[in-house]
């Protein structure tokens, strides 16, 4: 298993993740995207998503413009 992790609170809402993976990334309300069925961290305020397989969000990651996504084992 792999993890998504997003430092959220450094989110731009610039949407390019969103744009790259739909499938996995969404737009929340507050303007920031976030992975969709990510489970926010409360000690860190990270979102955490574990995926059997990366796809798209290599790309999403690379793409980031603050780079905020990172991908672990």
């Amino acid at each position: 298993m792999k993890k998504i992790v997003q430092k959220y609170s450094e989110c731009i809402g610039c949407g390019t993740c969103v744009a790259l993976c739909p499938n996995f990334w969404e737009m929340g309300e507050e303007g920031k995207a976030r992975p969709k069925k990510g489970k926010k961290n409360p000690e860190t305020g990270d979102y955490e998503l574990e995926v059997k397989k990366v796809e798209c969000n290599k790309e999403a990651a690379d793409a980031c413009p603050v780079q905020i996504i990172s991908l672990r084992d």
